[in-house]
């Protein structure tokens, strides 16, 4: 582990003084913004971690190395480059680390980066899950592959939009992960506070989810837990105008054949300009609500452990 992972010395220190720690990826700097606003929001969201009584610890892979913690500078250096740094996944991680290369964080190599640093909370915008019409291109995330292996717990407002969402907590269930709500019966639809799917448990308090995570990992129960986090009221868009801002996208995905990796940076910046960018500002409240969640369980963790 040591041969590819680098603590940067906030994190370091945080770790050696048992202080509570949210990871966070580096996708949304170089995928989910354009610059400078990916920047101004990555150091936005720190700040909220560290406000909330957390460490934050942002995640990339820089020179072929798996970074748990960047510095302001790192950070700008990645916004700067944006879609010039390739999304790593899982399957990325060993061609990118063995060629020194560069990569931005999703959620599920976030995990694993939070993984071998001992950090166990991160927060994010929305997990990925399974696409619209999988059933004929087998588009799954591997967001969800690495929720059902990987102890790390993931503070979210839900699936993102763009996703099946009862496909995608079908999946989950199947592999044995516990989805909770945070002070909601409704699992939370990215952008919008209902979906129409529920959760497998409602939570009311960051110390009760902390308590269920200490007995997961404690049964030595493989895997993560989802924790949707509803998008404050005050932020929320229409969500008959987002439905048709989310078709309107795919069809434009459709007929240019956008696929794979690269399919949702492309339907966010789509659902930007249909949305005239407020889908952009209820991202970026609600990836600060998520990290504030996440900094809050954190610190519950660290007292109940």
């Amino acid at each position: 582990m040591q041969n590819h992972l680098t603590l940067s010395p906030e994190v370091r220190a945080a770790l050696a003084e048992n202080q509570p720690i949210v990871a966070l990826e580096s996708t949304i700097i170089a995928h989910g913004m354009p610059f400078p606003k990916n920047v101004e929001t990555a150091l936005r969201v720190e700040q909220t971690v560290r406000r909330a009584g957390a460490v934050p610890a942002t995640c990339a892979i820089l020179d072929g190395r798996i970074r748990a913690g960047l510095s302001p500078d790192e950070i700008e250096r990645i916004g700067r480059a944006g879609a010039a740094i390739p999304k790593a996944s899982r399957r990325d991680l060993p061609y990118l680390l063995s060629q020194g290369l560069h990569g931005a964080t999703t959620v599920a190599s976030t995990m694993i980066a939070a993984q071998l640093a001992g950090i166990r909370l991160f927060a994010t915008g929305g997990i990925g899950g399974v696409h619209r019409g999988a059933t004929a291109s087998m588009d799954i995330s591997a967001d969800l592959q690495e929720l059902a292996q990987t102890p790390v717990a993931v503070v979210c407002a839900g699936a993102k939009s763009i996703l099946d969402i009862g496909l995608t907590l079908e999946y989950l269930e199947t592999f044995g992960v516990p989805v909770l709500g945070f002070q909601t019966d409704e699992f939370p639809a990215f952008y919008t506070r209902r979906s129409g799917f529920g959760v497998d448990y409602r939570m009311e308090t960051p110390t009760e989810i902390a308590r269920l995570l200490q007995v997961k990992w404690q049964l030595d129960a493989r895997g993560g837990v989802v924790i949707g986090n509803p998008i404050p009221a005050e932020y929320e868009p229409d969500a008959g105008v987002m439905e048709r801002a989310i078709a309107e996208a795919l069809a434009d995905a459709d007929r240019q054949q956008i696929k794979g990796k690269a399919i949702t940076p492309f339907l966010l910046a789509r659902i930007e300009r249909i949305t005239g960018g407020q889908s952009l500002e209820s991202n970026i409240e609600l990836v600060c609500h998520n990290a504030r969640l996440a900094a809050e369980i954190a610190r519950a963790f660290q007292a109940e452990g």
